[in-house]
């Protein structure tokens, strides 16, 4: 895969530092040359992300292209195969090929909550995404510095998901976790790096630790973020073991409702943290549990919750 350095000018964009790793690239802050304008430079990565980091790069204190900070989880490559899932590492192809994706899904995309594409470029054969770099601390970050968090940024989310959705260029995120929420000083949140996929929705990026079904639509986003208004409440996840032993499956009989009846017994909220207000726990019950709850009812449930607050 292409190796990038700091100076390095990338087709007129002068690599300036580091910014952090998704799930199987690198991204990096560069300047446009004659136009001076900043952007965030997104090259492709064999090294894996998820649980295959660890193994593969230094944990450090803070972001390099060599290590791994606490601020970042990469997601994983996920791969729905007709005897299970796997979670493996992806091919040079496989990257190439869903960065392009990327590239095409958020061209189609016009949200101010959502990471836009600046240009999209090949060097070398590869593809590189040129996004719109946005400023700001990212939620993992202002959830350890203990800072605090507005419900009114998981309502902009979703009301910009469901207008996403209503107009047909992107069905759902797949991969939203508190590191991929970025807060603007004006208060503005903005989504980025959307969860990679290819066309037969049989692979995909995606983050289990928030998406522990694998689901690929957008009860995958409301789960994720009913999770992480969990974690912001009791400082912890609801699920440690991550993919669920039947994720991904279509169907399943009594063995995988049982299964699944097991694993959504989690710590109610409110035991870890007893001023959780009782509707905002019901929000997250549904968010987590309930099949049929989607991006509209939890917009209402939202709106109604913030309302009274």
């Amino acid at each position: 895969m292409m190796k990038i350095a700091i100076g390095e000018i990338v087709q007129g964009y002068r690599i300036t530092r580091f910014l952090g790793r998704g799930g199987f690239s690198s991204v990096y802050l560069a300047q446009h040359e004659e136009t001076g304008n900043k952007v965030a430079l997104k090259v492709g990565s064999l090294a894996g992300g998820g649980r295959q980091v660890t193994r593969l790069l230094e944990v450090t204190a803070r972001r390099t292209p060599e290590g791994v900070s606490p601020d970042e989880l990469p997601a994983e490559a996920v791969f729905f195969e007709a005897q299970g899932v796997r979670i493996d590492l992806f091919d040079q192809n496989e990257v190439h090929a869903m960065l392009r994706a990327e590239g095409e899904l958020l061209a189609a995309c016009q949200n101010e909550n959502l990471v836009q594409v600046v240009d999209r470029i090949v060097v070398d054969g590869a593809p590189v995404l040129a996004l719109e770099y946005v400023r700001g601390k990212t939620l993992r970050e202002k959830i350890r510095s203990l800072e605090g968090i507005h419900l009114n940024w998981f309502l902009a989310l979703v009301r910009s998901l469901v207008a996403l959705k209503e107009q047909g260029v992107m069905q759902y995120h797949g991969d939203l976790k508190p590191e991929n929420l970025i807060v603007k000083p004006s208060g503005k949140v903005v989504m980025i790096d959307p969860g990679m996929r290819l066309p037969d929705q049989r692979t995909i990026t995606t983050t289990p630790h928030y998406n522990p079904l694998l689901l690929t639509d957008s009860r995958a986003d409301v789960m994720a973020i009913g999770i992480m208004i969990y974690e912001i409440l009791t400082g912890t996840l609801p699920f440690d073991e991550v993919p669920w032993e039947f994720a991904g499956q279509r169907t399943g009989g009594e063995t995988t409702r049982l299964s699944l009846s097991y694993f959504f017994s989690y710590c109610p909220p409110h035991t870890l943290n007893p001023k959780t207000p009782e509707e905002l726990q019901r929000i997250i019950y549904r968010c987590i549990t309930v099949p049929t709850y989607g991006l509209s009812e939890l917009k209402t449930d939202l709106e109604a919750f913030i309302a009274k607050a």
